[in-house]
């Protein structure tokens, strides 16, 4: 069997490192049940809680509240894994003591965060695909319910998701695994003023204003708004587009910034001691 040899910068070489990077994730995810069940059992758990909240609500003849809770729960879910499992895959990478033999080699710095992100989606789609299908058996209600605005809403949100991770990651990569917390905790920041679960209009002023420099809470706001029968809100998508540029650009900036600093250091020799 013969292996064609690519110039290492060209677009075919880039694709076979990153599919490189995708294919050893499946590989070690076949070989860890603990993580197959993780991604059906977490969000199973939090649509079942959350469903038996919306069951009582519904007892109380608030369809539309019924329908909000839902429907925020599962694109939560969406922002939730699109930034925890780009984060868990650089910290196996540091547990398994292979982040470095990951830098030495000729994939590069892109093309690791973007095998890492392209890993993610496929688990981020199968857990909107179980959560979608358990919110429909279990309490009727459709995740197409929310129309085509679905997917202005849940690029949005995985963009942030993956833009927060890698945030994560920087910060890792600065401040050493003491930081790691901060890969699986930094998206719970944002929960608060995104309006998630409530409408912007509950928070303080102060936070009010703060809460339109969040993505996600143009998608939430937006969400019910579609849900009470308005039209998909393009604008609240547009300034929801623009802020996502923006924060992925911060984050790039910073991985950059860290993982020079970390070569120049020489960190990355030290994860996983």
């Amino acid at each position: 069997m013969t292996t064609t040899a690519f110039p290492p910068l060209s677009a075919a070489a880039r694709r076979r490192r990153i599919g490189g990077v995708v294919r050893r994730d499946l590989a070690a995810l076949r070989r860890s049940p603990i993580r197959i069940f993780e991604i059906v059992f977490w969000p199973t758990v939090e649509l079942v809680v959350w469903g038996f909240v919306t069951v009582y609500l519904r007892a109380g003849d608030v369809p539309f509240i019924v329908s909000a809770l839902l429907g925020a729960v599962l694109l939560w879910q969406i922002l939730h894994r699109a930034s925890n499992e780009v984060s868990m895959g650089f910290l196996e990478d540091i547990w398994s003591r292979n982040l470095l033999n990951m830098h030495v080699t000729p994939l590069t710095a892109a093309e690791y965060l973007s095998g890492l992100v392209v890993f993610s989606l496929t688990k981020v789609v199968f857990s909107v695909a179980v959560m979608g299908t358990l919110a429909y058996v279990l309490y009727g209600f459709g995740i197409l319910t929310v129309g085509v605005a679905l997917v202005p809403f849940m690029a949005v949100l995985l963009v942030l998701g993956w833009a927060l991770a890698i945030a994560a990651i920087s910060c890792v990569l600065r401040f050493g695994e003491g930081a790691q917390v901060i890969a699986w905790s930094l998206v719970f920041v944002f929960q608060p003023i995104a309006g998630v679960f409530y409408p912007v209009s509950v928070l303080p002023s102060g936070l009010q204003v703060v809460a339109w420099f969040v993505p996600a809470t143009h998608v939430f706001q937006g969400m019910r708004d579609v849900l009470g029968g308005a039209a998909i809100p393009w604008d609240r998508m547009a300034a929801a587009a623009a802020l996502d540029v923006v924060y992925v650009a911060l984050a790039l900036g910073l991985y950059t910034v860290t993982l020079r600093h970390a070569r120049a250091k020489g960190r990355l020799s030290r994860f996983g001691e």
